[in-house]
């Protein structure tokens, strides 16, 4: 029954209904139970305030201009066991035995909870009198997941672990653009404070940075059970430090409410979930059946079945804001501990500006201005965010923060900024638009009804296009029309040719440590692929690098396209002399590959004009790579024949080298092209 609602789905156009079917069918649930229930959760920005401070805040929900759909908090049962062995194997194995005892609501997980609040505050006043009596902390040791005791917050985790000595920061890389609009890592920031040739001047000192986890960013990938640390990942404990932590804003698709209780102090943390509720009703019994002096929640407005599908943080501590841009979810798995799944984050901290001669001297980076504006969209508390001045913004002038803001977009000046009018734009600002070819090699989890138009529109994005390139080929009319649709035709066959997207195969979801239990959450219809119009070529195997592993991870890596000419293999030109600096990028985000996630651009009834409609919420980050600094190309170093060679061939595994140390490449690349039928094809969720 469930594949025959899956397959009827809106003319298989709502890849988002698909992807709720396929969590429902994979934890044992009837997805026709309640098919208004989403998986998102709204939350609503209260004060940013000290514990001991009264909190004023509200849970609006926008500015009421787009219709409200609202979704239930999705409790997911709990991950699949791993298939360790020996003493590993039953120890995880009775964790995951105590996670099966969650029971999924169709309400709100916190509700299911039943949080007994006199009960609670005698429990915070005990634990308070025995942190008063215990002696200081050991060291952090590496913990592997337990039991957990059915309370409000765990305890048993012991202390927080702090990021380890051998977590690698991005590269320490000041950024000013040069005269033809790029990107130039190497030459000096300035640190005067005048503005010239930088985007914005250091109000905060080099010391004060350096007591910071991650002052100038950083991109991990999760933590996986059962594999070695290598220094590239981290924890969902690394990244909340909930001995410290004193706000959170936590977005997510996904919820296992439990779970995340057990990582935050709700004695000394107040959290802010941006949520999604179903019905007015529900929002009220959201509300009602948590401490509402310590969980809030924000109702972003939704468009008919859109999604809230961001997944991002903002953590506040007592001297930095931390801002967390992740791929995955709220819940165990997508945080390695089931050691089935993996995903990749990006993290920022920011110091906060004690001085009003500080925050006077702030000129906020389009960074910032991007954040608040989609902060503000969601209808989080506007005295809220707009503390977020307070902090030091200044490192993040070498990012860009790109979203999707779900609605209808009728004005230039708000289209233009969200979807993919806004990654276009945002690769634009950061001097990194191209007219030449790039290569584009998108991961992702989820893929919907792809046609030329999205392909098409995305990849001129990532050249710096504000989205009109796609958008008048395709709408010209008259004796244009004809000439236009050759000259499209041309060009999409040029894109296949550059564009790569790695989804998992059947065979490699079979062959992962969990089997088809652990794809869940990886989701494609049979009926997208077998459209006449899907781009069948551009698909690639996802193997993850780290074995037995499946990838939920949404990363698209950008690249300069390789020639003969450009590389100066005849010539011998230094990396300097062909530019390569500063021309690759990666987003890092919560988008998949579809217009959901990223809007489409057409033409207003009305009024004739570009009108961008979008259904989810996502949140992302561009990060610029090193160039080739890590591969053995270094500023004036000559270019390796063997690497130029490579490079002249148009291997993506190459290309992708200069990524290394700046943003992870999670899996084996060049991916095995799919095929249409066998073991080879693309994983089905309905299949399964």
């Amino acid at each position: 029954m469930a594949e025959n609602r899956a397959a009827e789905l809106n003319g298989g156009d709502d890849e988002d209904e698909a992807l709720r079917i396929a969590i429902a069918m994979s934890l044992g649930q009837d997805p026709a139970a309640d098919r208004n229930a989403r998986d998102d959760a709204v939350v609503d920005l209260t004060g940013d305030r000290d514990d001991d401070e009264t909190e004023s805040g509200s849970d609006d929900d926008g500015d009421g201009n787009e219709p409200i759909v609202t979704k239930p908090l999705h409790v997911p049962s709990s991950p699949r066991k791993p298939q360790d062995q020996g003493q590993q194997q039953q120890q995880h194995q009775q964790h995951q035995q105590q996670q099966q005892h969650v029971v999924p609501s169709s309400l709100s997980g916190l509700a299911a909870l039943g949080i007994d609040r006199k009960a609670m505050e005698q429990e915070r006043l005990a634990r308070l009198n025995k942190r008063k009596a215990s002696s200081p902390p050991s060291e952090p040791v590496e913990l592997r997941p337990q039991q957990r005791q059915k309370t409000l917050v765990n305890e048993g985790l012991g202390r927080v672990l702090q990021p380890s000595k051998s977590d690698r920061e991005l590269p320490s890389r000041d950024v000013k653009i040069g005269g033809d609009g790029r990107v130039r890592p190497d030459q000096p920031y300035n640190n005067d404070g005048d503005g010239s040739g930088t985007a914005v001047p250091l109000v905060i000192r080099g010391e004060q940075r350096s007591r910071l986890p991650y002052p100038r960013g950083v991109v991990k990938k999760t933590w996986a059970y059962g594999h070695a640390r290598q220094g590239d990942d981290i924890r969902i404990e690394e990244v909340l430090q909930k001995d410290k932590l004193k706000l959170a804003v936590l977005s997510s698709y996904q919820w296992d409410d439990e779970w995340l209780l057990s990582k935050v102090d709700l004695a000394r943390t107040k959290v802010i979930l941006v949520a999604f509720a179903a019905t007015e009703t529900q929002k009220e019994e959201m509300r009602s059946n948590v401490p509402r002096e310590r969980i809030r929640f924000c109702f972003p407005p939704m468009l008919g079945v859109g999604s809230m599908h961001s997944k991002l943080q903002l953590l506040k501590y007592d001297d930095y804001l931390r801002i967390v841009v992740p791929t995955g979810n709220l819940v165990s798995y997508d945080w390695g501990e089931t050691g089935v799944m993996e995903n990749m984050v990006f993290l920022i901290d920011l110091p906060r500006l004690e001085t009003a001669e500080q925050r006077e001297a702030q000129q906020f980076t389009a960074f910032g201005d991007d954040l608040l504006y989609f902060l503000l969209a969601q209808g989080l508390n506007e005295k809220l965010v707009d503390s977020l001045r307070n902090y030091d913004f200044s490192e993040t002038s070498r990012y860009a923060f790109v979203h999707t803001i779900a609605g209808s977009h009728s004005l230039e000046e708000k289209w233009s900024r969200t979807g993919y009018c806004g990654l276009g734009r945002a690769v634009k600002a950061l001097g990194l638009g191209l007219e030449e070819p790039v290569e584009v090699d998108f991961v992702c989890a989820s893929i919907g009804a792809v046609n030329d138009s999205l392909l098409s529109a995305l990849y001129y994005a990532c050249q710096g296009d504000s989205g009109v390139k796609e958008y008048e080929s395709r709408t010209a009319g008259g004796r244009k029309v004809k000439d236009a649709k050759l000259g499209q035709d041309d060009d999409v066959a040029a894109i296949k040719r550059h564009f790569r997207v790695y989804f998992p195969s059947e065979e490699t979801v079979l062959e992962s440590k969990d089997g088809k239990d652990g794809a869940g959450t990886i989701c494609f219809q049979a009926r997208w692929w077998e459209a006449p119009s899907f781009p069948h070529e551009m698909l690639r195997d996802c193997k993850s690098t780290r074995k037995g592993l499946l990838m939920h991870s949404k990363v698209i890596y950008v690249s300069r396209k390789p020639n003969p000419e450009f590389m100066g293999v005849e010539t011998g030109k230094s990396a300097v002399d062909m530019d390569m600096t500063g021309a690759d990028f990666a987003y890092v985000g919560s988008a998949n590959i579809s217009e959901s996630a990223w809007g489409r651009l057409v033409k207003d009834r009305g009024t004739g004009k570009p009108k961008l409609t979008c259904r989810n919420w996502e949140a992302g980050v561009l990060i610029l790579a090193t160039g080739l600094e890590n591969s053995g190309v270094h500023s004036g170093s000559r270019v390796p024949s063997s690497l130029s060679s490579s490079l002249a061939r148009g291997d993506s595994k190459s290309m992708l080298h200069q990524f290394a140390g700046c943003v992870p490449v999670p899996m084996a690349v060049p991916g095995q092209p799919l095929s249409l039928q066998g073991p080879k094809a693309p994983w089905f969720y309905q299949d399964s």
